[in-house]
């Protein structure tokens, strides 16, 4: 998943990017609300994590501008704050979830999944076709029985592959999703991680390579 997390504390911030990349997601990061508004306009994530306390733009008025703007991003918002008020005015102002400082990161974590399978059409939680079956919760995957052990962005493609139910996605899709923003378009990542995965998978061959348009699982 492609995930946004806005913390104005840098050292938070770059911690809970690098337990969400082990996780194998796309994460982005802002620093302060102004930062987090134009991300938000020009990226489409399936989650934000959002920090109430910002600098520039409150994160108030960063959720009401996610919100207005009608993406399917999902908001999880973060504040040292614990009141049950505090938390009932996070909540009507859009968000999706609360979470209280101190956290734990397996939590937030968990949390982050679940948001993120709300942002999509319902899928099961084990993801299953043409013989394979991945579990996004425990980060396994199998083709036809046999545990099939992949790095972090081969499961990303590979999710992505099959959350499009025998779809086609394109390159720059599995690109925006399973990179982060520095990651250059123009890369051969995407054709390489596709390559390895199929290898890995083994045969018979199970993603397809549909010319011009992108890559799908029939």
């Amino acid at each position: 998943m492609r995930v946004l997390v806005v913390e104005d504390e840098r050292l938070l911030a770059d911690a809970i990017a690098e337990w969400l990349r082990g996780e194998a997601h796309a994460v982005d990061l802002a620093y302060d609300g102004a930062a987090a508004l134009e991300r938000v306009h020009v990226n489409d994530y399936d989650v934000v994590v959002l920090d109430r306390d910002l600098p520039l733009a409150h994160g108030d008025d960063v959720c009401r501008a996610i919100v207005r703007s009608g993406a399917s991003a999902r908001v999880l918002m973060l504040t040292a704050a614990a009141e049950v008020t505090d938390r009932v005015d996070g909540l009507g102002l859009g968000a999706d979830d609360y979470l209280t400082k101190p956290f734990a990161f397996p939590e937030l974590a968990a949390r982050v999944l679940a948001l993120g399978r709300r942002s999509r059409p319902a899928a099961p939680p084990t993801l299953r076709r043409a013989g394979i079956a991945l579990d996004p919760a425990r980060r396994e995957v199998f083709r036809d029985g046999r545990y099939v052990p992949l790095a972090k962005k081969e499961f990303a493609v590979l999710a992505e592959l099959l959350r499009a139910d025998g779809g086609v996605v394109s390159a720059e899709r599995l690109l925006e999703k399973a990179w982060d923003e520095h990651t250059d378009p123009f890369t051969g990542a995407v054709r390489l991680t596709i390559l390895k995965l199929r290898r890995k998978l083994a045969d018979p061959p199970v993603i397809e390579t549909v010319k011009g348009v992108g890559y799908r699982i029939p």
